[in-house]
C-alpha cells in the first residue's frame, strides 16, 4: 500500500489564537510547554512599570513620526485604561498570555485594534523587560532605602534613651570589656549606614535605560533614546545593545546589597535573642513581636529576630542563585533571564519586610540596665585596665599581660573579682602595683578611659551619636 503524502500545515491549519510571535510556526505550543515558560503569573507584578515604559515609548515614536498623533493619543488612552484595570484588581490573564508585556500588547489591541500593533515598533520584549526590572528596582531600591532610614532612626533614639547604661562587651561570646549599651547599638547604625552607601550605589547602576536596544543589535527606526531617558528619569543609557538586553548585573548590585543587610539585620538579632534569653535577661522584647509555645505556657519566643535571622539565608540563597544562572550564559538574550524575576521579588520582599519590622520591635525593647550593670561585675571585665597600669609604671605590656594573667587565675582559684583583691595581695604578684591601682578598677573611670576616636568614652559616643544623627538626616539617594 502506498504511503500517504502528508500535505504541509498552513496558517489556516492553526488554532484560532495564534501567538503573537507565531509567523513561523506551524503546531500549538505543547500546553505543558505553555506552562512551564510562562512568565505571567509573577511578572504580573511589574505592569505598572511596563505601562510606563510603553508610555514612555508611544510617546517618542510619536514625537518622531513613527506613529501619527492619532495613534499615539489612541495607545495613551488604551494603556491608561489597561493601567487602571489592574489597580481596581479587573485585569485578568491565562498562561496563554505568556508575559506580562504579551498580555498588556492584546490588552491594547483588544482595546483600540490595530494601532496596538503598532506600538511595538522598535524595541523587543528583550529590552522591554530590562527596563520594566530596572523602573521595578529602581522604586524598590528607593523604598527599602526610607525603610531603612526609619529603623536607623529609631536604632538612634534608642541609644540616646540608654546614653549611659553600661553592659559587657563580648569577644568569642565571653565577657570581655564593659561598654556602653549607646557605643553598641551605634555599632549597627555604623554597618546600616554602609547599607545605605550601598544601597546607593546600587541605585545608581539600576538608573541606566536599555530600551532602544530592541533584541540585541540595536534598531532601524529614527528613534530618540535621549528623550525616553529623560521621559522616564533616567541619569545614563546603555552603551551597547547587546550588553543591554543581557546585563543583570544591576539585579547582582540589589541582591548582593540585600545580603549585606540582611546578614547585618541577622547579627542584631542574634544579640536580641541572647539577650532575651534568661542566661542572660538584658531585654524584654515587647509581646507584639513575639509567640508562645504549644505545650509550654511559660514560654515567651523573639520569632521574629529568629526568622529574620533565618530569612537571611533565603536572601543568600537568591543571590547565589541568579549568580549560578549568569554565569554560563552566552551573548546575548537567553530565556534562562526569565528565572531572575521571582528570585529579585522576594528578595526585596523579604528584606523590606524585615526592615519594617525591626524598625519596630527595636523602639518597643526594654533594656533592663540594672541587669546589665550587674553583669559587669563578673568575668573579670578589668583585668586589660590593670594590664594597662602596670605599663604606666614602667613594665611592657606583655609583661604586664602575663602579671594580671597570674592574678586572674589565682582570683579564680579563690572565688574573688579583682576589685575586691587587697592592695597588699596584688603587691605579693608584683610590687609595681600602689595605693592608686583603685582607680584603675573603677568601671565609669575604665569607660571614660577609653577615649580614642571610636571608642566607649561617654564623650566619644555623645559625639559619635552627633555625627550619626547628621549623618542620618543627611542621608538620600541620587534622585
Amino acid at each position: 500500500m502506498k504511503k500517504q503524502e502528508q500535505t504541509p500545515k498552513t496558517k489556516a491549519d492553526k488554532p484560532q489564537e495564534v501567538k503573537p510571535w507565531g509567523g513561523r510556526f506551524s503546531q500549538a505550543t505543547d500546553p505543558e510547554v505553555e506552562a512551564f515558560t510562562a512568565s505571567i503569573p509573577f511578572d504580573f507584578r511589574l505592569l505598572p512599570y511596563d505601562i510606563a515604559g510603553s508610555q514612555a515609548h508611544a510617546r517618542m515614536l510619536t514625537r518622531q513620526g513613527i506613529l501619527n498623533k492619532a495613534e499615539g493619543r489612541l495607545i495613551q488612552k488604551g494603556l491608561q485604561e489597561i493601567l487602571g484595570e489592574w489597580e481596581q484588581g479587573r485585569l485578568t490573564f491565562t498562561l496563554a498570555d505568556e508575559d506580562v508585556h504579551m498580555l498588556v500588547e492584546k490588552r491594547l489591541r483588544e482595546k483600540i485594534g490595530p494601532a496596538g500593533g503598532k506600538l511595538h515598533t522598535a524595541r523587543s520584549r528583550n529590552d522591554q523587560v530590562a527596563l520594566d526590572l530596572r523602573l521595578f528596582l529602581r522604586d524598590q531600591v528607593r523604598q527599602l532605602g526610607g525603610e531603612l532610614k526609619a529603623l536607623q532612626e529609631n536604632l538612634l533614639a534608642t541609644a540616646k534613651k540608654y546614653g549611659q547604661a553600661v553592659l559587657p562587651g563580648y569577644t568569642h561570646l565571653q565577657r570581655a570589656q564593659p561598654v556602653l549599651l549607646a557605643h553598641h547599638l551605634l555599632a549597627y547604625l555604623e554597618m546600616f549606614c554602609r547599607d545605605q552607601e550601598r544601597l546607593a550605589e546600587s541605585w545608581r547602576r539600576i538608573n541606566i535605560l536599555p530600551l532602544g536596544s530592541a533584541a540585541l543589535a540595536g534598531t532601524t527606526f529614527p528613534i530618540d533614546r535621549r528623550a525616553v531617558a529623560a521621559d522616564l528619569g533616567f541619569s545614563g543609557i546603555a552603551a551597547n545593545s547587546m550588553d543591554a538586553v543581557s546585563d543583570r548585573d544591576f539585579v547582582l548590585d540589589c541582591l548582593s546589597a540585600g545580603s549585606i543587610l540582611m546578614m547585618h539585620f541577622s547579627r542584631l538579632a542574634e544579640d536580641l535573642i541572647l539577650w532575651s534569653s534568661s542566661e542572660f535577661d538584658f531585654i524584654a522584647i515587647d509581646d507584639a513581636f513575639c509567640t508562645g509555645s504549644s505545650i509550654m505556657p511559660q514560654k515567651k519566643n523573639p520569632d521574629v529576630a529568629e526568622l529574620v535571622r533565618g530569612k537571611t539565608g533565603r536572601v543568600y540563597g537568591h543571590l547565589v542563585g541568579v549568580l549560578t544562572l549568569m554565569k554560563g550564559l552566552p551573548m546575548t538574550y537567553n530565556r534562562d533571564l526569565q528565572e531572575d524575576k521571582e528570585a529579585v521579588f522576594d528578595a526585596l520582599d523579604t528584606v523590606r519586610q524585615s526592615t519594617r519590622l525591626l524598625a519596630r520591635m527595636i523602639s518597643r525593647i526594654t533594656f533592663k540596665t540594672e541587669r546589665m550593670l550587674e553583669a559587669t561585675t563578673a568575668g573579670y571585665l578589668l583585668a586589660t585596665d590593670l594590664a594597662d597600669y602596670l605599663t604606666t609604671k614602667g613594665l611592657d605590656f606583655r609583661t604586664a599581660h602575663g602579671v594580671v594573667g597570674e592574678i586572674v587565675a589565682r582570683a579564680i582559684a579563690e572565688g574573688k573579682e579583682l576589685e575586691a583583691l587587697p592592695l597588699a595581695w596584688l603587691r605579693a604578684v608584683h610590687p609595681a602595683f600602689g595605693p592608686d591601682v583603685s582607680r584603675w578598677l573603677d568601671l565609669r573611670a575604665s569607660l571614660t578611659r577609653r577615649h580614642s576616636i571610636g571608642g566607649t568614652a561617654p564623650g566619644r559616643v555623645r559625639r559619635a551619636l552627633h555625627a550619626l544623627e547628621k549623618k542620618i538626616c543627611r542621608t538620600a539617594y541620587p534622585f
